[in-house]
């Protein structure tokens, strides 16, 4: 579809990602939907009027973020029940992930409006494209808890899964958190920080965890800005001792069977011990359940 000539569909819900960093990561569909909708949600407006200056974009803003979300979204389905279209954008990104938006798009999709995602940048994406961990599978889980007690059970669930983990991080929890997932996983599990994505000071690197805290204590300036956490994972066998067909049909028969049958069936098969090859399947679970 040619993006010039796109007509702007009324009443929607368009769902905008905006660049990350660099002005430049915008799609030309993005802009000619910005242009042409009659109303644009954004976390920030005083944030967003860079953007949409910058591209000389005049379209009328309104705020929408996570304090008034549930007023905001019951406003804006009286709008497009007037016939309006409408944009959302975060302040960087794509809209939801980690931002305010949830609930708008769950209501206006309810409504029985129609929702139109225009994609584009996201951190956690862009992250994994440049980090050199597996990407086949990963596991994305927002941002980590801010208080060391809740951070370390936090790393704890996460420690023995085989998917990539990632998670954004706050500069100022940075190195207390790299601390705390050598504490849980050792010092040797590779782990890289994406910093400032496509921004001036972008910096990627990844090191086994205890020589990466190294690097970033040898070089402060490492802890600062916006900052994606990823972890590499276990070997699928090293946490289950399954092999790769065996684990395939514990996640097959964890669709069928309770979590403690499909274990026992598995167990026997593969001479696996059925307490271990249960909290596979019970992770397993927990990743469909999230997927």
């Amino acid at each position: 579809m040619d993006s010039v000539v796109e007509q702007i569909v009324a009443p929607a819900l368009y769902v905008v990602a905006t660049p990350i960093g660099n002005l430049s990561d915008i799609s030309q569909r993005a802009l000619h939907i910005l242009r042409g909708v009659d109303l644009i949600d954004a976390e920030d407006t005083r944030h967003s009027s860079r953007l949409l200056d910058h591209y000389g974009i005049g379209t009328s803003m309104i705020s929408l973020h996570e304090h008034n979300e549930q007023q905001r979204s019951e406003e804006l389905i009286e709008r497009l029940q007037q016939g309006i279209s409408i944009a959302l954008i975060s302040d960087a990104g794509t809209p939801l992930i980690s931002d305010p938006g949830y609930l708008l798009v769950s209501q206006v999709r309810k409504a029985g409006f129609r929702i139109i995602p225009i994609p584009g940048a996201c951190a956690v994406i862009t992250a994994l494209s440049a980090a050199g961990l597996p990407t086949d599978h990963f596991l994305f889980v927002g941002f980590s808890p801010s208080k060391s007690g809740p951070r370390k059970k936090f790393f704890q669930r996460y420690s023995q899964q085989a998917e990539t983990l990632v998670f954004y991080e706050s500069p100022k929890r940075l190195q207390a958190s790299l601390r705390g997932l050598i504490e849980v996983i050792g010092g040797d599990r590779p782990v890289a920080i994406a910093r400032e994505l496509t921004k001036m000071h972008e910096t990627i690197l990844q090191q086994p965890v205890a020589e990466l805290l190294e690097s970033l204590q040898a070089d402060p300036v490492q802890f600062r800005g916006e900052i994606v956490v990823l972890v590499g994972g276990v070997s699928r066998q090293e946490v289950s001792g399954l092999d790769e067909k065996m684990e395939q049909l514990l996640a097959l028969l964890i669709n069928e069977l309770p979590v403690t049958r499909a274990a026992q069936v598995v167990a026997q098969i593969s001479d696996v011990p059925k307490r271990q090859v249960y909290q596979r399947a019970l992770a397993l679970q927990e990743i469909r359940d999230q997927s």
